[in-house]
């Protein structure tokens, strides 16, 4: 089973991260209904959401071109899939109570869709592409001057500093 190459990020960004690069080539976690499945776990749906794939797939392309090309037409496919559903507020015990009403089937996708509209209201200059021109890869900035560059030091942000290194030394720079 694939390892995704970064988890942790809010719930839109989790989805739209089930596409990435490897050594070039593209690789989709939801390629089979097992990575589907092992998306929505991860991602705290425990019960059973039979007919999931499709709508995710609807909601993580909606989402990307959001974030790649933002425009009346992304919004119009991101407001199709935040049509599957609702949120109904109801009171009880002298509190108010949310309950999300959704389509069978479009729930994970309109909750990513419906976090992303949270997200572009209360963040959205903190939601960023990895720097690295490669990688396909988005976060959610939480350092605290908001100039995270890269999606992971570890990986990204040490081949970026490691290639200027290596144009640097080839153009004689840098000496050894």
């Amino acid at each position: 089973m694939l390892e995704r190459p970064h988890r942790g990020e809010p719930l839109p960004l989790e989805l739209v991260n089930t596409r990435w690069m490897s050594r070039g080539l593209p690789v989709d976690f939801f390629e089979d209904d097992l990575g589907v499945g092992r998306w929505l776990t991860e991602n705290g749906f425990t019960d059973p959401v039979p007919d999931a794939k499709a709508p995710l797939l609807e909601a993580r392309d909606a989402l990307r071109d959001a974030l790649d090309r933002p425009g009346d037409v992304t919004e119009a496919r991101l407001n199709a899939v935040l049509a599957h559903g609702s949120v109904r507020t109801e009171i009880h015990g002298g509190r108010p109570e949310h309950a999300v009403d959704a389509d069978a089937g479009w729930l994970p996708a309109w909750m990513a869709v419906s976090r992303y509209a949270e997200l572009l209201q209360t963040q959205s200059d903190r939601v960023r592409r990895c720097a690295h021109p490669e990688c396909v890869l988005y976060f959610h900035d939480t350092s605290r001057n908001g100039t995270r560059r890269w999606h992971s030091m570890e990986t990204c942000g040490a081949r970026s500093k490691a290639q200027r290194h290596y144009r640097r030394v080839q153009s004689g720079e840098v000496t050894s």
